[in-house]
């Protein structure tokens, strides 16, 4: 967190929570609680759409998730809420999220194809799908590689 406004690229492989938080844009970023737990500003290990959008000026380029359902959201008039919509307005150009539960190993696969395709060619979107159809080699129940998807610019 102390290093999250400068960064560049961002990959946060953690779970990112929906439901719940009574926040104006439901969701929240599963990190590191406080050890020892310290009583003033104690950090309990959730960081809120709320203090996302707030407290954070990203600078990020990217933004990577490679967790179950970080795409997801409420579904309202103005488009998807969620941890996605709080990322964006913070500044970041661009997300990787899921649109459902992802498995373990072929993720793992799916994101060292993805940074090896991204060293070549910058373009986000193709790196992605070149990943994506090498990882479906691999794995190939679209379950395994289809869930990721880029939101905002994809160059």
């Amino acid at each position: 967190m102390q290093r999250i406004n400068s960064g560049k690229l961002i990959h946060l492989a953690t779970h990112g929570l929906l439901d719940g938080f009574g926040e104006r844009i439901p969701g929240a970023i599963a990190l590191s609680p406080d050890s020892p737990p310290s009583p003033k500003n104690a950090n309990e290990g959730l960081l809120r759409t709320s203090e996302i959008v707030e407290n954070l000026k990203l600078q990020a380029d990217l933004i990577v998730f490679s967790a179950c359902d970080t795409g997801k959201g409420e579904i309202s008039g103005d488009g998807v809420l969620g941890l996605s919509r709080a990322l964006i307005t913070a500044g970041a150009k661009s997300l990787i999220v899921s649109l459902w539960q992802v498995p373990d190993t072929a993720t793992s696969d799916l994101m060292v194809e993805f940074y090896q395709e991204l060293e070549k060619n910058p373009d986000k979107a193709r790196a992605l799908r070149q990943a994506m159809l090498k990882t479906k080699e691999k794995h190939p129940g679209a379950a395994n590689w289809a869930a990721f998807t880029i939101i905002g610019n994809p160059k």
